[in-house]
């Protein structure tokens, strides 16, 4: 191996030996070479390029950003506030009137079931004489009711233009009964009083006298239901 033997000058021989060693070597740097590039992660063997290590070595020395550039400040982040919620107003119940009451069949005659009418026989009568005088009562209510209808409750006074009152069917001579009915709607009861002419008070314990000639008014009741006036004259 150290000395050639050959027809060839011993340098060719040398020669030849040198460029399969250079060979040989630069095959062996070539493939470590390779297995560097690739256990670094860069293939191509070169070195990085100056922007990224200039990129590079600015992340590593820049200065991690302020607290309050990462997380905004509490001031400055809306919380979103929920709807005031209202309880609604329960609605006014509808009003509703009562029907009023109608009178009830059967049922007793109340004063606005009936009417007290004073009716004399005549509109006039001379002085001293005795006329008659009708009390009128009548259902007007479209049922049929119950009245009492006692003689005790009954009255008619006779009063003057003044309105002083100066007779009274029960003064003197008071009458009693019981007197209860069944009126029909529109049904009138008539009771008769007769008038003797004189003055009378309560009880009967004033003088009578004869009252003179002019107008007076006539008025009756039932218990406590009263009539209207009706006109009377003494001639």
């Amino acid at each position: 191996m150290l000395h050639p033997v050959g027809p060839l000058p011993t340098a060719v021989y040398w020669r030849r030996r040198l460029l399969v060693l250079v060979g040989t070597l630069g095959v062996l740097g070539g493939g470590g070479w390779l297995g560097v590039a690739v256990a670094s992660g860069d293939p191509g063997g070169s070195e990085p390029a100056s922007g990224a290590v200039a990129a590079a070595g600015a992340t590593s020395t820049a200065p991690p950003p302020a607290l309050e550039q990462v997380l905004p400040s509490l001031a400055a982040v809306e919380i979103p506030t929920a709807a005031p919620t209202t309880t609604p107003e329960p609605a006014p119940a509808p009003v509703t009137s009562a029907a009023p009451a109608g009178p009830v069949a059967g049922g007793p005659c109340t004063d606005d079931m009936i009417e007290v009418d004073v009716r004399p026989e005549s509109a006039s009568s001379p002085v001293g004489g005795k006329p008659t005088f009708d009390l009128v009562v009548t259902n007007v209510s479209p049922v049929a009711c119950v009245r009492v209808l006692d003689k005790g409750l009954q009255e008619i006074v006779l009063l003057d233009a003044a309105g002083d009152r100066l007779w009274g069917s029960n003064d003197c001579f008071p009458e009693a009964s019981s007197d209860t009915r069944t009126l029909q709607p529109g049904e009138s009861v008539v009771f008769p009083v007769l008038w003797s002419g004189l003055t009378s008070a309560p009880g009967c314990t004033a003088e009578r006298t004869t009252p003179g000639a002019g107008s007076y008014v006539l008025r009756g009741r039932l218990d406590t239901k009263t009539s209207g006036d009706a006109t009377f004259t003494l001639t």
